[in-house]
């Protein structure tokens, strides 16, 4: 199939789908700005990986981490959605999908107008003291950042705060996996976008999906291992794949 007979096969399966979710990757949050892990400009080619456990006992492993939020931090508040993001919300909106299950932790699919999203790695808008739970906004943390503080500790306690992300050889949080779990095995089509299903538990919810009879779309720019399970594979920008399938639809009308 061409590339316009690809879009053409996306909506006649999502016309056809009575329960259909998406999930989401970094790859829909780069064209609004916000870097990817792994690619050649990368955040880890910038900065080190900074683990759970790394974090949670190391000093000087959370001074490094809250020295890269300081630089991302302004930038990620500052994004905008995408058309991607517009268009899943659009689809949304439309009846046409259930839930939004995403691995970005920038919010902007709610703010693309998206109502049902499942955030599986967290979020970058708040954290938490781990001693006390007492919350903080997002905001609070930039003013700690800019007092030039290296470890940022809880005025309530003086506990360890930590953002709401998932950090790497952290659990998943179980409420949000468990619902993304039930979603991709009751639904019958997976849009699965911008990501390349290399980091799980994530990447096994296609396979659970498929598995569970589900239809599988890819859209990413490079391919995946797991490419052979999906009926159509878009190897394009999710904006313009994802603002083409709509486009299709209203032609349709």
């Amino acid at each position: 199939m061409n590339y316009q007979e690809k879009i053409e096969k996306t909506v006649e399966f999502i016309k056809n789908s009575t329960y259909a979710v998406a999930l989401t990757g970094a790859g829909v949050s780069t064209e609004s700005g916000i870097p990817d892990f792994r690619s050649p400009r990368g955040l880890w080619q910038r900065f080190k990986m900074i683990t759970f456990d790394e974090f949670i006992i190391n000093r000087q492993a959370r001074q490094e981490f809250w020295e890269m939020k300081k630089e991302l931090l302004p930038e990620l508040l500052n994004a905008k959605p995408n058309e991607a993001h517009y268009a899943l919300a659009k689809l949304e909106k439309m009846g046409l999908l259930k839930y939004v299950i995403t691995q970005n932790i920038d919010g902007l699919h709610q703010l693309a107008g998206s109502k049902q999203v499942i955030e599986i790695h967290g979020n970058n808008r708040e954290a938490l003291c781990i001693d006390c739970g007492r919350f903080y906004k997002i905001e609070e943390i930039i003013e700690f950042l800019k007092e030039d503080i290296a470890d940022v500790r809880c005025s309530n306690c003086g506990g360890v705060i930590k953002p709401k992300i998932i950090f790497f050889g952290e659990s998943m949080p179980e409420r949000e996996f468990n619902l993304a779990q039930t979603a991709s095995s009751q639904c019958d089509l997976m849009l699965v976008v911008g990501t390349s299903l290399q980091v799980y538990p994530a990447a096994g919810l296609p396979q659970l999906a498929y598995h569970s009879g589900a239809k599988l779309i890819f859209i990413n720019q490079t391919e995946t291992p797991m490419d052979e399970l999906a009926e159509v594979v878009i190897h394009e920008k999710a904006g313009k794949a994802l603002g083409d399938i709509l486009k299709e639809f209203k032609r349709g009308c």
